[in-house]
């Protein structure tokens, strides 16, 4: 389990994130269409993976235009943002993000356990933290960062380094 701080108060994951250079965990979601996605869809891309509470907030939607921005330049990366937000919820937030793939864990919440992002206690329990995860062309981890405030934007810069 890691902790993280909500406004200074701690809040705890189900468990800690994968390690550098291992092959990436289980990762499925529902696209804005309503259709089961994974990794399978985006192969022989580097992904940068965005856990997020919801993209409903302005810290989330704020680091969503930062990473559709910054993709823009890079012909073989995506950008898959993961959150509890539903679908629908997703696409009214993401309107303008067309270098971003929205995946909402309605289903299932197994890819926020299997990357141990997912809060299992506090007020946001049952959503996923905020963290980033950097895949390569054949899913194997470059980098991870789980934001120590859940109120603050991510590493920009060191994420996109690893594309």
């Amino acid at each position: 389990m890691a902790e993280v701080k909500l406004k200074r108060n701690p809040i705890h994951t189900n468990g800690m994130m994968p390690h550098k250079a291992q092959k990436a965990p289980f990762v499925q979601g529902v696209d804005l269409n309503l259709k089961e996605r994974s990794l399978a869809d985006f192969k022989g891309k580097k992904k940068v993976i965005c856990f997020v509470p919801s993209l409903d907030t302005p810290v989330c939607s704020m680091s969503a235009k930062k990473f559709n921005d910054a993709v823009k330049q890079k012909s073989n990366a995506v950008v898959i943002y993961i959150s509890t937000d539903t679908p629908f919820a997703m696409k009214r937030t993401c309107l303008e993000l067309s270098d971003i793939t929205p995946l909402s864990l309605i289903r299932s919440k197994k890819t926020a356990e299997e990357f141990g992002v997912l809060f299992i206690d506090g007020d946001l329990a049952g959503c996923c933290a905020r963290a980033v995860v950097v895949l390569d062309e054949n899913d194997h981890i470059l980098y991870t960062e789980l934001v120590e405030e859940v109120t603050q934007e991510p590493n920009y810069q060191a994420a996109l380094s690893h594309l």
